[in-house]
């Protein structure tokens, strides 16, 4: 999977795709509409974060290629890819329990913190993806 060369951009399905890795310095784009809330994307090779209406919604670490996001109150899912293992933080409802999926395989359960963040590391691979999956219990 490339990068997104727009830093966010809405699909045909519904979903955002957005980031983009191979940058050598910070780019972002504010102010995207998108469904009635406004997206932010700060990008590169370092970190990449999504806001929505000013809110914190995902960030890697380093910078990754995130494609087909859509985030519903029980699952949140996506496709990620970089050039070697991330991290990445995803804004969930506090103090809550959630199944983790990585290309179909059950990657355990985890609970947000009391901020309501949730942190997982994907092994990536240059030019492959991983399909992520995080379902409330």
């Amino acid at each position: 999977m490339a990068a997104v060369k727009e830093l966010l951009k809405a699909e045909a399905d519904g979903t955002l795709s957005f980031g983009d890795y191979t940058l050598d310095s910070k780019t972002k784009l504010d102010g995207f509409e998108f469904q009635g809330d406004l997206y932010k994307v700060k990008t590169f090779s370092e970190i990449t974060k999504l806001e929505k209406n000013g809110m914190f919604v995902y960030e890697s670490v380093p910078g990754t290629a995130v494609e087909s996001f859509k985030a519903t109150e029980e699952e949140v899912s996506f496709k990620v890819s970089g050039t070697q293992d991330a991290q990445f933080t995803l804004e969930l409802e506090a103090d809550s329990e959630y199944t983790v999926y990585m290309d179909g395989a059950d990657a355990g359960d985890m609970k947000t913190n009391l901020s309501g963040k949730l942190s997982v590391s994907a092994e990536l691979e240059p030019d492959e993806c991983v399909e992520v999956r995080v379902v409330k219990k």
